[in-house]
């Protein structure tokens, strides 16, 4: 049965709470706001203070600020603290930032970025600034105190823009380094092992079996294109009045990888209950306009031009490295959060997921004959 509207709303109340708007920046995040707005004026034309700083709420990786003048504002990604402090590939705006200055030459809507530092004298971190994006982030998967046209609405956008993004010549916008191209699966699943690994505060044994599990069930054939890595419903800023997106957040998972990977990533939602993650398992996707999962990567394949069974014929594996993937990133938030280094409240919270959805990842690999 699909939640009702009541329900639905209360829990977005919620999450709006916890993860919405602005906070004061708390003191393990806070910055030298003159030593930022000196750098600030030499880095970006027409700039001018005073400058006033936030934190926004949510994001556990990196802590994200919002820059406000009298004329204008802005948005800072930062790493959560020195390079020597952090664990190896973690947090890399960088990144972040060469991904979203190649696709503004393209359709693909991301926010237009202004400047990167890589000096930790200035804040003591390294950090970009970007332009701030007014719309509607929607946390809840379900939707809820939306109609069903507007629900379908925007799930279309959301496979459309995927869809787009896999289907942009990477070499064309000079991000033919941005990642190793081929084997895409194997070296990522060496990669969160190790991560893991790293940040492991207390066994998980489904975790142990997928590290050992998932190398020997890796898909034959590879391909290669841009993937985000952490696709998601409230990583999208929409219009405030359109089911159009108007930017794709948070880039710093990003690489070159298998586009299936990263697509079958965003449709877990189909497989996680409300009550996880904000997942849609279980509610009644045509009471309340929202496609269903076999629907949703067959619109997928049609706009990437690729055939829906060959697709589908590995669908377990991809959901079951996802769930390991996801776990890992989960267990490195709790890490951070155990080490102080954690950019929000809600991290231990978010950390503690870990073992469930690395359970889950397992039961799913189980299916794979």
């Amino acid at each position: 049965m699909a939640e009702s509207t009541h329900d639905g709303e209360a829990k977005t109340a919620e999450h709006d709470a916890a993860y919405s708007g602005t906070i004061a920046v708390p003191e393990r995040h806070r910055v030298d706001p003159d030593a930022l707005a000196a750098w600030l004026r030499d880095h970006i034309p027409d700039f001018s203070g005073p400058l006033t700083i936030a934190l926004f709420r949510g994001g556990q990786s990196n802590p994200t600020y919002r820059l406000a003048t009298p004329r204008a504002a802005y948005v800072m990604r930062a790493k959560p603290g020195p390079v020597a402090k952090l664990l190896p590939s973690a947090h890399a705006i960088e990144r972040e930032y060469r991904v979203l200055a190649a696709l503004g030459r393209t359709d693909i809507p991301v926010a237009r970025v202004h400047a990167l530092c890589e000096d930790e004298s200035v804040i003591g971190r390294a950090f970009y600034v970007m332009e701030y994006v007014e719309g509607r982030v929607l946390w809840e998967q379900s939707l809820p105190g939306l109609s069903g046209s507007e629900r379908s609405a925007i799930y279309d956008e959301m496979n459309r823009v995927i869809a787009a993004l896999h289907s942009v010549d990477y070499e064309a916008i000079g991000l033919g380094d941005y990642g190793k191209p081929g084997n895409y699966f194997s070296r990522q699943i060496g990669r969160w092992s190790r991560q893991y690994q790293a940040s492991e505060t207390e066994p998980i044994d489904a975790m142990n079996r997928l590290i050992e599990w998932l190398p020997q069930h890796v898909p034959g054939g590879d391909e290669t294109t841009i993937v985000h890595g952490d696709y998601r419903l409230d990583n999208l800023i929409f219009d405030p009045r359109e089911p159009r997106i108007r930017a794709i957040l948070d880039w710093e998972l990003s690489t070159l990888g298998h586009p299936l990977a990263d697509f079958s990533y965003h449709c877990m939602a189909w497989h996680i209950s409300p009550g996880q993650f904000r997942g849609i398992a279980g509610l009644d996707h045509a009471a309340l306009g929202i496609p269903g999962e076999r629907d949703y990567v067959e619109s997928y394949c049609r706009r990437t031009g690729r055939d829906p069974m060959q697709t589908l014929a590995h669908w377990d594996f991809y959901l079951a490295y996802n769930m390991f993937r996801l776990a890992a990133i989960l267990q490195g938030i709790m890490k951070r959060a155990v080490d102080g280094t954690a950019s929000s409240a809600q991290a231990l919270e978010a950390g503690r997921r870990a073992r469930p959805l690395a359970e889950m990842g397992w039961q799913i690999a189980q299916r794979v004959r």
